[in-house]
């Protein structure tokens, strides 16, 4: 983990620790993650739910999580203060009434908790879909200045043959279903930056069954399109497409199909065409390539907000609470 870039992380978290609110305190997932990042300083967990059952559910387990705070909306405090902010959010849409239902459900609740300032960020969706985790932060945090859209990329590991990691950037993969061009130039740009995060120099290729111009059609031009805007933009790393995935990745291809390209055959940053392809191609990395996935990380937001996978473990949760806090 360290040499892809979970070493500098925790040194930066280290250096100006955080909160994360995790919104499922009673899984034992979660819990056992806790136990470890309560093993340091760097990262404190706020665990969302009663407190009897959340201890309980911990010393059955095992877990030691002295140092965690626990926090029921039952008896949440504050809760008034909330609710109020959380109808002067909704602008009219919900009374407060409909709020204050709504906060007993923890994926709102955590979320409003990183809103008013009371942590940094959150991770949920052990038991949820990533529908219930995006939307709260849709509604409430919003997206950031200059971001029309959350969208999300994963990032792909896996021990080099030549010593340390290949690490590899991908999206959007769980967002956006169909992307326009616009909405591709704002994926690309984020995937970008939130790869650099991990130590990555982007090379960004725009991803199509053409590499240009060798095929046509609709979604050959979108990515074309997409690329020639984003060039408008300066961006401060370097972009190419439309791309083959083959002329995107392959040294001899990209010698043969674009040889003045800066991207071509070293690509390490895919921008798909739609959540169909991204989907897919993040998965056959995963199970054929041998990669690890970490994601979906959520993108545009206003604070960190991130989703797991039903499927996770423990493992999982730790590391996507370092990734979530560290992009705080």
């Amino acid at each position: 983990m360290e040499s892809f870039g979970f070493g500098a992380m925790i040194e930066r978290l280290k250096k100006s620790p955080k909160t994360i609110v995790l919104t499922e305190g009673t899984d034992a997932r979660i819990l056992e993650a806790s136990a470890r990042l309560l093993a340091g300083t760097w990262l404190t967990p706020i665990l969302v739910g009663n407190e009897d059952a959340v201890k309980a559910a911990a010393e059955e387990a095992g877990y030691n999580i002295r140092g965690a705070r626990i926090i029921d909306p039952d008896t949440y405090e504050k809760m008034d203060e909330m609710v109020a902010e959380m109808v002067e959010l909704r602008k009219g849409k919900l009374t407060a009434d409909d709020c204050r239902k709504m906060l007993r459900q923890a994926n709102y609740f955590g979320t409003m908790l990183v809103k008013m300032g009371e942590a940094d960020c959150l991770l949920g969706g052990a038991t949820y879909s990533t529908a219930d985790t995006v939307r709260p932060a849709l509604q409430l945090i919003k997206t950031k200045p200059g971001s029309k859209i959350v969208s999300s990329c994963f990032i792909l590991v896996r021990p080099s043959a030549t010593g340390g990691n290949d690490v590899l950037a991908m999206g959007d993969c769980a967002i956006n279903i169909k992307p326009n061009e616009d909405e591709l130039v704002e994926i690309a740009t984020e995937v970008a930056h939130c790869g650099r995060v991990f130590g990555i120099d982007p090379k960004v290729a725009f991803l199509s069954y053409s590499t240009h111009g060798s095929g046509s059609g609709e979604d050959v031009d979108k990515m074309r399109h997409a690329y020639e805007k984003l060039m408008a933009t300066s961006p401060d790393f370097d972009v190419d497409g439309e791309l083959q995935f083959d002329a995107a990745v392959s040294p001899a291809v990209a010698h043969t199909k674009c040889p003045d390209s800066k991207v071509a055959g070293h690509a390490n940053t895919f921008i798909f065409p739609d959540i169909n392809a991204g989907n897919i191609g993040y998965k056959i990395a995963q199970r054929l390539g041998s990669f690890d996935a970490y994601g979906p990380i959520l993108l545009g937001l206003n604070a960190p907000v991130n989703d797991l996978s039903r499927g996770c473990n423990a493992q999982e949760v730790y590391s996507m609470a370092i990734i979530t806090a560290a992009l705080s």
